[in-house]
């Protein structure tokens, strides 16, 4: 697929970088290490079928929830502007 000034194929390693990048985020932020038995955040219990699923867990579903909803997500535009294409 042509893309005016760049070449075949840019589109798509844009496409896959952005998707590499998430992953790679992704992965960074899962736990590491041993676990614990108890949410290090309220006390309360870490149930075991979460355990079990996330060995390396360190905090209970709600405090976990409360963590995920406060992350900010910042990305690079690898689009770009018309103008700073124009430059």
């Amino acid at each position: 697929m042509a893309g005016g000034w760049t070449r075949d194929g840019a589109v798509l390693d844009q496409i896959e970088d952005t998707v590499t990048d998430g992953v790679s985020t992704a992965r960074a932020r899962m736990p590491a290490g041993e676990g614990a038995s108890h949410c290090i955040e309220c006390g309360e219990p870490i149930p075991e079928a979460r355990r079990r699923a996330l060995p390396a867990a360190r905090t209970c579903v709600a405090c976990q929830s409360g963590r995920d909803s406060r992350i900010v997500l910042v990305g690079i535009n690898r689009r770009g502007s018309k103008d700073s294409q124009l430059r």
